[in-house]
């Protein structure tokens, strides 16, 4: 699923001819495209889809969006380490991390 995620401006710069922001997702800091929100500044929440800030919002609709988005656990599936979530779906720590095969052992 592909949400549009409020998230909060904390460094803004210019890459080639394009304002480009960091947005911070509680805690996952991700690069922006502020071409639709040329008004954007540092500390200001926006709205971001596919990479791109589409709108300013208020501090307070934002967090209580990502309050909920978190509850329903869209923000993992959205920003979620996806190896983690893949090894966490097997029953094993992390990747790799499952028994070794009777092969793998006899290889020891």
């Amino acid at each position: 699923m592909c949400l549009a995620v409020p998230g909060k401006v904390v460094g803004i710069e210019e890459r080639n001819g394009t304002r480009m922001a960091q947005v911070d997702f509680g805690g996952v800091v991700k690069d922006v495209c502020l071409a639709y929100v040329p008004e954007a500044g540092m500390g200001d929440y926006v709205i971001v889809h596919v990479g791109f800030a589409l709108q300013r919002l208020d501090e307070e609709s934002a967090k209580a969006s990502l309050e909920l988005f978190e509850h329903l656990g869209l923000l993992e599936e959205e920003f979620g380490d996806a190896w983690q979530r893949a090894a966490a779906e097997a029953g094993t720590d992390r990747p790799g991390s499952a028994a070794p095969t009777a092969a793998q052992e006899g290889a020891r």
